[in-house]
């Protein structure tokens, strides 16, 4: 099972957990970090991909498939 929790890394890249986490041992685990600052080019990667995988989302079948999820029903 793939979770997700929150962290802080120090400028030395020491990672503190900021909440307790019980694990069965040791695990593999991806670390993503936010630094705050904006890069320029994962706005033009989301733009140039959105094309690519709007033929599959707009699709009736995606929206059938979906539909449970909207409001009202």
């Amino acid at each position: 099972m793939i979770r997700t929790v929150e962290a802080i890394v120090d400028e030395h890249g020491v990672v503190r957990l900021l909440a307790p986490l019980q694990l069965h041992g040791p695990c593999r685990a991806i670390l993503a970090i936010d630094d705050g600052v904006a890069d320029p080019g994962a706005d033009a990667f989301a733009r140039l991909s959105e094309a690519s995988l709007a033929q599959d989302w707009n699709r009736p079948e995606e929206d059938a498939a979906w539909s449970h999820l909207q409001p009202g029903h």
